[in-house]
This record gives structure tokens, sequence and C-alpha cells, in this order.
């Protein structure tokens, strides 16, 4: 290993080790505001400005206290289009956390492209993740999710279903097997929820090409006479209703309010459902220390007891933690990527 690459390693395992202080925190709160819902999940974060001294400084603090405990920590949580004053929320659980844990629980709020990076950076230790971004997660920093949420309208409890919708009078229709279903798309026009979405993209690119109707991302176009992406669940929905499209990829969740309205959704069917979507949750940093870990898992399933569950429900309509593997509870979506040709 060269000095730098040496170096750059030092100053990582230093970052996540010493843990945050307030300052940071709020420097870390504007970053992921500004992050944009289009920006890459891949993007480097950018180098920190330092003087020589003080980088001298710092390289010198992680040969001293790489291997003490955290003494704060940061939990990011991802924006989504149905939370509301959810700076506030995340406030209320993040002083919650800090009782129980024993420590300073900072928040901060992002979408899941700018949680994904503060925690590469080392300005998280904690994040609410969607299963794809949880697996770049994994990818870069070495975090694992280890509790997923329940929602009312997940129909798998922490999974929930990919869905394509079709107009309520279309002629297409759902036969008995997933096949017979989907090859009757050929040559309509598919509109995806976005290009990164995992039930709105991945997921259903990922069943084409089980189906063997495409080979990959780039050969839709192929099976279909034109394909779409949107900036969410809702356009994808609203180029069915305007007849732009034939079929719409979503979750299952989506065919309500914030995404549509009641009556939008009276004109729409499900057409095939694509089960096993893991669920969002939570990931934690591996440099986090296994004491420490255990009691952020704990105070976290708190948050399921009467006393506590409206502070965490308010977040998300979560109804409640459960506990997962992070192996099992990821794979669809991992084998899902791998079939579509998509890297986290």
């Amino acid at each position: 290993m060269s000095l730098s690459s040496l170096t750059k390693e030092l100053f990582r395992i230093a970052g996540k080790r010493v843990g945050l202080n307030a300052g940071i925190a709020v420097v870390v709160l504007a970053g992921l505001i500004g992050c944009g819902q289009e920006q890459s999940a891949q993007n480097t974060p950018a180098t920190t400005e330092s003087t020589p001294v003080v980088k001298t400084t710092q390289t010198t603090t992680t040969v001293q206290t790489a291997t003490k405990p955290l003494t704060r920590l940061t939990v990011a949580f991802a924006s989504r289009k149905e939370s509301t004053d959810l700076e506030q929320k995340a406030k209320a659980v993040g002083e919650f956390l800090s009782k129980e844990v024993g420590m300073p629980v900072d928040t901060v709020i992002g979408d899941d492209t700018a949680a994904v990076e503060a925690l590469n950076a080392d300005r998280a230790d904690v994040a609410f993740l969607s299963s794809r971004p949880a697996l770049k997660a994994e990818e870069l920093t070495g975090a694992r999710m280890a509790l997923a949420e329940v929602r009312k309208d997940y129909s798998g409890g922490h999974t929930y279903n990919s869905v394509l919708v079709v107009p309520a009078d279309s002629p297409l229709e759902s036969k008995a097997t997933a096949k017979e279903t989907l090859e009757q798309l050929k040559d309509k026009k598919m509109a995806f929820a976005s290009r990164t979405s995992g039930s709105g993209f991945i997921m259903p690119t990922g069943e084409f090409v089980n189906q063997g109707f495409v080979d990959g991302p780039d050969r839709l176009e192929n099976f279909f006479s034109e394909v779409t992406y949107g900036d969410g669940y809702g356009s994808a929905l609203q180029a069915v209703l305007r007849g732009q499209a034939d079929v719409a990829a979503v979750s299952e969740y989506a065919l309500k309010a914030p995404y549509i309205t009641e009556e939008e959704a009276k004109q729409l069917r499900v057409l095939h459902k694509i089960p096993g979507v893991p669920a969002h949750g939570i990931v934690i940093d591996d440099d986090v220390p296994a004491e420490t870990r255990e009691k952020l898992v704990n105070a976290m399933m708190k948050l399921n007891e009467p006393a506590n569950n409206q502070m965490f429900t308010a977040l998300y309509n979560s109804t409640e933690l459960v506990k997962v593997d992070h192996e099992t509870h990821l794979s669809p979506m991992r084998d899902a990527m791998k079939r579509a040709g998509v890297t986290p």
C-alpha cells in the first residue's frame, strides 16, 4: 500500500472511532439537505480541505485513538415523499436514543444517496436506508442492516411487492403464470418509476430478465416499444393515467396518497406482483463497537413499545422494527441487481 493510500485509510478509521462533535453535525446536515435526488450514490465524497498542520495532527490522533469507543453517534434519516417535518421528528427520536444508549445522538436528514455518502465520509455512523443504498453502504464501508421496518401497507410485513400497474379497462390480463402475464407486454409502452428505484425498476427488470424477455437494462427497448423513466412513483403512474404508457412499475404502496388521489387509484389496477422487495431498515457502520451496536439496537427496539411507538410511527408511517439478517433480508434485491446487470 502506498503512503498516500495508507494515510487515507488511517483518516477513514479515525473519523469513525473518535465520533463527531456538534459543529460537524451542523455541516453534515447542510450537506445532506443540499444533495439532489438524482446524484449517484457511487460518487466519492470530496476531500475535506485542511492545512498541512491539521493533517499532521489528525494522523497523530489516528494512531493514538483508533481503538477508542465512540463518544457520540450520528444517525442519518433518509427523506421520503410521504414524510413531513422529518427534521423535528428525527430529532425527537435522536433524543430518545441518546438517553437509552448513554451518549449524544445527532440526527441529520438527506436522501439515500446523501446518507450513504455520509457513512462513507465518516460523518454518520447509522443510516435509515432502502435496500439498494444499503448494499452500496455495505460495499463502501462494510455497514450492515440490523433492523427493518414493518408497515401496514407492506403485504409481506418487512417486505413488499413491486407491482406492474395498468389502466382499469386495459385488455391486458393476469394469467396463470408470470411468463404468460409478462409476455403480453411485448411492444407495449413501459414507464419505470426511475432508473434507480428498487421496486420501480430493478425488481421488475430482474423479472423480465429472469423470464427471458430481455438480456439486461440496456436491452429493454428490444421488448417494449417505448421505455420512459420518471422522477418517482407518481410520475410513472401519471404516465399511465394520461395514456402515455400502457404499464407502470411502482411499489404497491404507491397506489394511494401522496402519490395519486383516491379517484386516480380507481382508474388503475395491478396486473402483476413481484414479491420480496426488502423493506427499508437501519444500517450500522462496521466501525461502531459491538457494545455500542448492541445498545443502539436495543434502544431502537424500544421504539416498538406503546409508550414510544408514536414517535417512531411519525417518521415514515412504520408500525415497528424487526431484527433481520443482513444477507437474508437483502438477498432478493442483490439477486435482482445481478440479473438486471445493475450495480449498487
